[in-house]
């Protein structure tokens, strides 16, 4: 009995030395199913990266095409209320009341007479703020005008009145990439000074206005449109400052890229990435937009070159201001 018991212990102890063996695996087995899985896993992890990656710029330049047709959009409906559009005199000179054929604007909006987000180059503020769209327009205010006084506040007893808007849109750098809050490259603020509704019976809604707000010098005889237009004074003193913000309307403009060359009548104004080209005389006024899609990938190599010119998106519209001047 004894015996059979030693042989049944010893057969199974064979048996599971013998299963160790055959379900083990060798150290070269171990290591050629290593390079295999590496063979294997390695071009299968390019490729997702690669795909992820050009899933990520397309979606770049998805977003600078969709930013700046927004923006174009907002800028045509706004400049089609237009009574008058400046051209490059009437933004690249100072006021000038001596010789008035010489005078311009320059000197009474922002930059020069600083604004929130949009002031004189300073060592606080290395940000660049340059004109390029600047209109007079006269656009509707809701419920400015009571229908039988001024005390009438009501929405069922106000009707809408007509008011004068200063608008300026401005292409504002970020050469020193100080502002964390924008891109390295560049974009497009809008700013706005409103007066009051011009009616007998306006309201506490139309007789506010912003600060510095002067209404266009449509009354000063003798002189053309053009003339009257930049003669515009503001009512600031030569210390304050406007309280109006400079509002950033679209991000990721484009510092380079192709120049534009505009018609006969038409001057230029502005830098590669937002240009307009107007017709002063005509109320008329071409406007270019070029993105940067590369902006939102990296943070260098980011100027304009042909074999990446899918990364600048443009956009670019003919807009003609119908505002109603009723001096005319």
């Amino acid at each position: 009995m004894i015996n059979l018991l030693k042989f049944i212990l010893s057969t199974q102890f064979k048996r599971s030395g013998i299963n160790k063996t055959i379900s083990g695996f060798t150290l070269i087995e171990l290591l050629v199913a290593m390079v295999l899985a590496v063979l294997v896993i390695t071009p299968l992890m390019t490729f997702m990266i690669n795909v992820l990656d050009s899933d990520r710029k397309e979606q770049a330049k998805a977003n600078s095409a969709l930013e700046l047709q927004a923006a174009l959009d907002y800028i045509t409906r706004d400049l089609q209320q237009a009574i008058y559009i400046y051209d490059a005199d009437g933004l690249t000179r100072n006021r000038n009341t001596t010789t008035i054929t010489l005078s311009g604007i320059q000197d009474q909006i922002p930059p020069v007479k600083s604004a929130p987000n949009c002031s004189p180059i300073s060592v606080s503020n290395t940000s660049v703020c340059t004109p390029v769209l600047v209109f007079w327009k006269r656009e509707f205010i809701a419920n400015s005008v009571g229908i039988s006084s001024s005390s009438q506040t009501s929405t069922s007893q106000t009707d809408d009145g007509f008011a004068y808007s200063l608008v300026a849109y401005y292409l504002i750098t970020n050469p020193n990439q100080s502002n964390s809050t924008w891109s390295r490259e560049a974009r497009i603020g809008r700013f706005q000074i409103r007066g009051q509704v011009i009616a007998a019976n306006a309201n506490t809604v139309g007789t506010t206005s912003d600060t510095g707000f002067n209404p266009p010098p449509l009354d000063k005889s003798g002189a053309a449109l053009k003339e009257k237009m930049n003669q515009w004074q503001t009512s600031l003193t030569a210390s304050d400052s406007y309280t109006q913000r400079v509002e950033t309307l679209v991000d990721y403009i484009s510092t380079t890229g192709p120049g534009v060359t505009c018609p006969t009548g038409a001057q230029g104004i502005g830098t590669n990435g937002f240009y307009a080209c107007v017709n002063a005389t005509n109320i008329l006024a071409q406007v270019y937009i070029r993105g940067n899609a590369l902006a939102r990938l990296q943070n260098n190599n980011l100027v304009y070159a042909n074999d990446r010119k899918n990364y600048f998106p443009s956009v670019n519209a003919q807009i003609q201001g119908r505002g109603f001047l009723f001096t005319k």
